[in-house]
């Protein structure tokens, strides 16, 4: 595998949550520098040595609601 894709929001709470696509990885953190560490943690206790991705992508998903 070349790359995994997250999925990151940001929480209604506050904060960042991001979620693998295709995989069962979930994580979240109060600043983007810390969700970037977490995802990279993750991703390493995730996969087994040698079979991690070498590329993790971020999709940032933003929803806004405006007047019609």
């Amino acid at each position: 595998m070349n790359e995994i894709i997250f999925l990151v929001e940001e929480a209604a709470e506050g904060g960042y949550i991001a979620r693998a696509l295709g995989h069962s990885i979930f994580t979240e953190a109060e600043s983007m520098e810390e969700l970037r560490d977490q995802i990279r943690d993750a991703v390493k206790c995730h996969f087994d040595d040698g079979l991690a991705p070498k590329i993790i992508r971020l999709h940032f998903v933003r929803e806004e609601v405006i007047a019609a």
